[in-house]
């Protein structure tokens, strides 16, 4: 039964490790990877150097940073709301319409947020025209486009996220519920008091994986969502290696810019367990 899983990491995962090697090299398509000339670190210091460096890794921080802060307490607050309702088919509906947008493609989600945000029949612009509020181009407007993506992203998978958050607390111990009613507490104490604490463990395991991928932003979304008008905020590291990896067919240097995302969101994974480990005695080892 692990043996796909395992074959899947293998094929899709490890083997193309060795791909790396060409962000030392002045790769050339023809000559292949051994026979081009190699060239230590020159792509990196190209991409240090590079006046988009500094924008763009801001780009991605701030993206990362605002989907982090703004989308991980979604699920959780979601998960103990939904574990308050006493309704059992409600409960279910709300699950269920809840993750269903999580398997909608991120094609068919940017299509739904060009729609809904048109400025001349989108959903979002009538409801302003009928306060009497002129109509707003939210998609070329630069300072909108953070705000968007992470609204979408949030209503796009917040459900499935609640899913572990809803296990986690099917674990808890109805004794101490019991024992909770017995000293008198109310609703708002045993959240405080045993809901709360028996999901930190789960809590703080999600929150230092999404740490580690604060950087690992989305690519299809942010590409399908963006265009050279909102460039100043939408440009990322994901979106900056396609051009220059694939529209421009310079492999190489694609290739280190993605391996220094790796180490960064390396450190960070590293850091966030650390630090997890030390003041609440939960970690991912």
């Amino acid at each position: 039964m692990v043996s796909p899983c395992l074959l899947y990491y293998v094929l899709f995962k490890y083997l193309p490790i060795f791909g790396i090697v060409i962000s030392f090299k002045d790769y050339n398509l023809y000559r292949g990877i051994w026979a081009s000339h190699w060239v230590g670190f020159r792509y990196y210091h190209m991409f240090l150097q590079n006046p988009d460096f500094w924008p763009i890794l801001r780009n991605t921080i701030l993206l990362g940073a605002y989907k982090l802060l703004f989308g991980f307490p979604v699920p959780v607050a979601i998960a103990l709301f939904m574990n308050e309702l006493k309704h059992a088919a409600f409960k279910r509906f709300v699950q269920t319409a809840s993750y269903l947008p999580h398997f909608i493609s991120n094609v068919v989600v940017a299509s739904m947020v060009v729609l809904f945000l048109s400025p001349s029949s989108g959903l979002v612009n009538r409801i302003l025209a009928s306060l009497g509020i002129p109509a707003v181009n939210f998609l070329v407007d630069p300072g909108w486009f953070r705000t968007i993506y992470v609204a979408s992203d949030i209503w796009q998978h917040f459900g499935w996220e609640t899913i572990i958050f809803l296990a986690a607390l099917t674990a808890i111990d109805p004794v101490l519920y019991e024992a909770a009613d017995i000293d008198g507490a109310n609703r708002a104490r045993k959240l405080v008091h045993v809901t709360l604490p028996g999901i930190m463990p789960a809590v703080m395991i999600v929150l230092i994986l999404n740490v580690g991928k604060v950087l690992e932003i989305g690519f299809e979304k942010v590409y399908l969502l963006s265009n050279p008008a909102t460039y100043g905020t939408s440009d990322i590291i994901s979106t900056y290696v396609y051009r220059v990896g694939l529209t421009s067919s310079n492999f190489s240097y694609a290739t280190a810019i993605d391996l220094m995302t790796g180490v960064v969101s390396l450190v960070f994974l590293l850091s966030a367990n650390y630090l997890s480990r030390k003041f609440s005695e939960n970690s991912l080892w």
